[in-house]
């Protein structure tokens, strides 16, 4: 019993010392963080986020009450201080409540763009259950950091003046809690999940054979072995349609495409990878082929089929394509702990194939294209520097969901025409560079082009294109009217809230149809590919078929892939 008592007086102790306007910000944030914004999310998800921004919201009511009394502002009295903040809290209570009965509304609209099934209820207790949780973690970390600081500002106190011993409190504790954090908590995590990566790569899959055909990356006679590409570059080049499926298809004759791939086992440094992949694009004779696209994958080294087997059916088999693999974490990850492997390995890459592609005759080399989905789009376009390329130009690249922190992606969007949307920018004449979505590109598909064609394929629902650091302060340029076909009509701005939202969209934009999110469709890769390499040989009535048939067969391939493991890299 008196374990209980003390137990009960200290949660009691506990509530009482919370801030009253804290408390009252934090409701409203979690409020906001009930609305819709570009990917449904589940009550788990929802639960955590609301949790995160009720304790932000408590925050910056606590650093209000501490300014307040830091200006020495006058106070009101006590009993209007309490009639005031128990009409707050009451108001409070009542937005919570009305946010929560519209939850499934909000999450509804997301849902209906996107051709999702409804969901019945937004699990309202479960939702308020996990903030609390999260809310209470939180809080109990900010607790122990305030009490790290005064320890450390009283032992201070001694020697130097108050507010400099209460400053240097903050300062080191704040980098104390960052070294254990990144030294200690994050390196730990990495460290497992980068050996967990590995060994998921590594594994030979019995679904896929090693192939025997001489002209085949892996193959015996190749120069890169089997065990050597990894999970992702085997996937790649005994998946993707043969010459003969091709040819039954179109009614035309085909070749067999040309696919290489070099994982991280083929060489040590990315330059002996590169070095490797050009080794054996040369000797699968890849520079004979009408159209040569160098590839920069995902994270765990990952290219979307969607893209490739379009461009293989379109060009009839008359295609050869090239990949070094960079790392074996996920995009995030490796964006986060190996921001600079995906920029090496593909300038490397490139810097080998445009270098024996330029001593080729004009008249008798493959046009030179760039692609990249995501991560790969964003290093793709650090491969190529112009004043490398501008005497021989490449014929041009398809760089779909572009992170926003792509640089020529950020510079053409900020320099838009005016009057186009952000989520599908017009940039001047169009000659040089267009923007499509699931709708196509914005300007007539007969308008004239430049010597180099730039498509950027990108939705209006992917927060990886669209996410910015300044969303916390300012709302974004693609939430003003007209919005995307495939953002929800409920979607509002509201300060820091709408970021984090937008940052936990990143983190599950994979988890959308096809044809959403991040996840970009093989139908809209067609319309992509015709623009950026020319293709004049099709029918509207031959395209349109294609398009069913590619669609089908990537919804069939996406149910039944390993894809939806903890390890896939669809992109993000």
């Amino acid at each position: 019993m008196g374990a209980l008592k003390n137990l009960a007086w200290l949660i009691r102790r506990q509530l009482l010392s919370l801030s009253g306007v804290g408390l009252m910000l934090g409701a409203l944030f979690f409020a906001a963080a009930l609305t819709p914004t570009l990917i449904p999310r589940s009550y788990l998800t929802q639960g955590v986020l609301a949790g995160a921004c009720f304790a932000i919201g408590y925050l910056a009511g606590i650093l209000w009450r501490w300014l307040w009394h830091y200006l020495e502002l006058p106070e009101p009295s006590a009993r209007v201080r309490s009639s005031a903040n128990a009409l707050v809290a009451a108001g409070c209570l009542l937005v919570v409540i009305i946010f929560l009965r519209r939850a499934a509304e909000w999450q509804n609209s997301i849902r209906a763009v996107m051709n999702m099934a409804p969901v019945e209820t937004a699990h309202p207790l479960e939702v308020c259950g996990i903030a609390l949780i999260t809310f209470v973690v939180l809080l109990a970390l900010g607790r122990l950091f305030v009490l790290v600081v005064g320890f450390l500002s009283t032992r201070t106190r001694r020697v130097i003046p108050r507010k400099i011993a209460n400053v240097i409190g903050v300062l080191v504790a704040a980098l104390l809690f960052w070294s254990i954090a990144n030294n200690v908590l994050i390196r730990a995590a990495f460290g497992a999940l980068d050996s967990s990566f590995r060994e998921f790569d590594a594994l030979l899959e019995p679904e896929r054979p090693q192939p025997t055909a001489p002209g085949k990356t892996g193959s015996p006679a190749s120069l890169v072995k089997w065990k050597q590409l990894g999970r992702a570059g085997r996937q790649f080049v005994a998946s993707g349609p043969t010459a003969a499926e091709i040819s039954t298809f179109t009614g035309r004759p085909a070749q067999e495409p040309v696919r290489v791939y070099v994982g991280l086992g083929g060489g040590n440094t990315a330059q002996a990878r590169a070095k490797l992949a050009l080794d054996e694009l040369k000797r699968q004779h890849g520079f004979e082929r009408a159209v040569l696209i160098v590839i920069t994958p995902t994270g765990t080294g990952w290219i979307d089929p969607s893209a490739m087997n379009t461009v293989e059916y379109l060009h009839h088999g008359d295609v050869a394509s090239v990949a070094v693999q960079y790392s074996y974490l996920n995009s995030p990850l490796s964006l986060l702990f190996q921001p600079e492997y995906g920029a090496e390995a593909a300038r490397a890459l490139f810097s080998e194939i445009y270098g024996y592609w330029t001593t080729l005759p004009r008249d008798k080399r493959p046009k030179l294209y760039l692609h990249g989905l995501s991560l790969g789009a964003m290093n793709s376009e650090k491969s190529a520097e112009l004043f490398e390329t501008i005497g021989d130009p490449i014929a041009g690249a398809l760089w779909s969901g572009p992170p926003f922190e792509s640089r020529i992606w950020r510079s053409v969007t900020a320099n838009r025409n005016a009057g186009s949307p952000a989520w599908l920018p017009e940039f001047r004449d169009s000659r040089f560079v267009r923007f499509m979505n699931q709708n196509g590109p914005t300007v007539p598909a007969d308008a004239p082009w430049g010597a180099l064609r730039v498509v950027y394929l990108q939705y209006a629902s992917d927060a990886i294109v669209l996410f910015d650091y300044r969303d916390a302060y300012q709302a974004p340029a693609w939430m003003a009217a007209p919005r995307g076909p495939d953002v929800s009509p409920e979607l509002r701005w509201y300060p820091i809230v709408t970021m984090l939202q937008l940052a936990l969209d990143m983190a599950v934009a994979t988890n959308t149809p096809m044809g959403f999110g991040h996840v970009y469709a093989p139908e809209h890769y067609v319309d992509a590919w015709v623009a950026v390499t020319d293709v004049q040989n099709w029918s509207a009535q031959a395209l349109a078929r294609l398009k069913d048939h590619l669609a089908a067969a990537a919804r069939k391939g996406a149910e039944s892939s390993a894809d939806d493991n903890p390890y896939a890299d669809r992109g993000g």
